[in-house]
């Protein structure tokens, strides 16, 4: 276990997760902000990216794991993020469907913010959404996060303009 919420807890996701999280990568509502669900390859590249990222940094999204029933319902973590000219520290985070609009990506997003002060001292992080994201947008307001530039990225052929939201160890 990486850290713990009240409800929750987040853990590095394996090769055993692989069915969750094709709830989750292949569900298109979950990601129209990605232009799509995504295929089984996608699915398991996202996962091999995670597991490098853990070997690399020592920290990626993480399996954002229900207390009540073991379940893996989401989810979210830290990853550098290319951002203009540079890399930034960000939390990221996506939930199963039926998950949503209980406070989840809340509460871990607010553990992996702490988890990145205390742990890894950084004295910033951000959240960077999709300009038409309003729900990942509203999680990063109750983060603690402002939004602070934007940035138009390209995926999936298309052009995607993005917000950055941002929270300083100060704020």
């Amino acid at each position: 276990m990486v850290l713990e919420t009240d409800r929750l807890y987040l853990r590095e996701m394996n090769q055993g997760d692989m069915e969750a999280l094709c709830r989750i990568l292949k569900d298109p509502e979950v990601m129209y902000a990605y232009e799509g669900a995504f295929t089984d390859e996608e699915v398991q590249e996202w996962l091999d990216r995670q597991i490098a990222r853990y070997q690399k940094w020592g920290f990626g999204l993480w399996a954002v794991i229900l207390k009540e029933t073991d379940e893996l319902i989401g989810q979210c973590g830290l990853t550098m993020q290319p951002w203009q000219d540079r890399e930034v520290l960000e939390i990221g985070y996506l939930f199963c469907r039926q998950y949503w609009h209980r406070g989840y990506a809340t509460e871990a997003a607010r553990g992996c913010k702490k988890y990145a002060f205390e742990e890894l001292g950084a004295d910033e992080v951000c959240s960077i959404i999709r300009d038409t994201n309003t729900a990942s947008q509203n999680v990063a307001v109750r983060n603690g996060m402002v939004k602070k530039d934007c940035w138009t990225k390209h995926y999936r052929g298309v052009d995607m303009p993005h917000d950055r939201y941002v929270v300083t160890r100060t704020d």
